[in-house]
């Protein structure tokens, strides 16, 4: 019989020996790093942790696949609300809006296929 375990990926994101300032991080936007957990290529799907600092902005784009948001700490908001702790953001295909977060955040984000900037 086969090894459920391959081919899976496991993290405890609230683990206190393996905390989110331990991951390789890299700048995506002015004010917005981006830390990879897994995909990451031009067009696959992938999963990544983006770390806000107060007042940084993502631009209007466009999800070309659905998203998931997952505010972990902080707050962000778009046009639609300001979301908190606990709030999970899922945008589908075609979706556009643009992101500020005032006061900072860190964030799950979990896509089908890379944004369209606009």
């Amino acid at each position: 019989m086969a090894d459920p375990l391959i081919g899976r990926i496991v993290l405890n994101l609230f683990s206190k020996t393996n905390p989110a300032g331990s991951f390789t991080w890299k700048p995506l936007r002015a004010g917005v790093d981006v830390a990879i957990l897994y995909g990451g290529d031009e067009q696959d799907p992938a999963a990544a942790l983006l770390r806000y600092a107060p007042g940084a902005e993502v631009p209007l784009h466009e999800h070309r696949g659905i998203e998931h948001i997952l505010i972990l700490e902080g707050s962000q908001s778009d046009e639609f609300g300001e979301y908190g702790p606990g709030a999970l953001v899922v945008s589908p295909p075609g979706t556009r809006h643009a992101v500020v977060s005032k006061t900072g955040c860190l964030v799950l984000a979990v896509w089908q296929a890379p944004v369209k900037f606009l």
